[in-house]
């Protein structure tokens, strides 16, 4: 049976995007375009517009899975983050290139930023097929961001993280903002930080449950 992708985005739109407080027109219509398919591995690209996160990568070597974050909870970070024509964007943790492809859509440009190297070759691939000639798939340290290209107007943190480091802080422009997921399960919220005049502030917006992004984990301390 032949799967009708485009009518299963435009359901996600209307029943998963619109019904999240998704408002921005230019948001629904890049994400209503993208061919979120695309960066689905394998048999799983029929449950690209589930209302749910798709794992695209299993654990390995210490390292924890990786997810295509559900797009109800994107959709909603993403607008946060209000993204600019004019910005450069740095997107950190990238995956296969969904993230990156949409944001390409709202910015001037797109760092997608990635430490896996099979998900940065995936994310390339499938960016370079739909014609994504403002994205830039780097790999590295993820905590570490990419410093190569700073400052940026916007940081989009992908997956939950226990706190943001101040490497990724720095990296903001002055009137920049930085958008992530602090916590972890259905009390974690998005947080956005903006720079300005060289100091951070940040304010929690909304509670959001989404997959952590590894390497961004605190070690528990004990206490005696």
């Amino acid at each position: 049976m032949t799967i009708d992708f485009s009518q299963q985005r435009a359901n996600m739109v209307e029943g998963q995007l619109r019904t999240s407080d998704v408002t921005s027109s230019a948001l629904l219509e890049a994400m209503g375009e993208i061919p979120r398919e695309a960066f689905v591995p394998g048999r799983k690209k029929a449950l690209a517009y589930i209302d749910e996160d798709i794992e695209i990568a299993s654990a390995a070597e210490g390292n924890g899975a990786r997810y295509l974050m559900e797009p109800a909870a994107f959709g909603k970070l993403v607008q946060l983050a209000d993204v600019q024509s004019s910005d450069v964007v740095l997107d950190v943790g990238s995956g296969t290139g969904y993230s990156a492809a949409v944001l390409s859509r709202l910015a001037s440009f797109v760092v997608a930023l990635e430490r896996d190297e099979g998900l940065s070759g995936m994310a390339t691939e499938a960016l370079n097929e739909l014609g994504c000639v403002n994205v830039a798939v780097v790999g590295g340290d993820l905590q570490g961001g990419y410093a190569d290209d700073a400052p940026y107007d916007v940081i989009f943190v992908g997956g939950a993280v226990d706190r943001v480091p101040q490497n990724l802080l720095d990296q903001l422009r002055d009137g920049g903002r930085l958008v992530a997921v602090i916590g972890q399960g259905n009390a974690a919220q998005a947080h956005l930080f903006v720079k300005d005049d060289g100091i951070v502030s940040s304010r929690p917006a909304f509670n959001l449950a989404v997959r952590p992004l590894p390497g961004f984990q605190e070690e528990p301390v004990f206490i005696f």
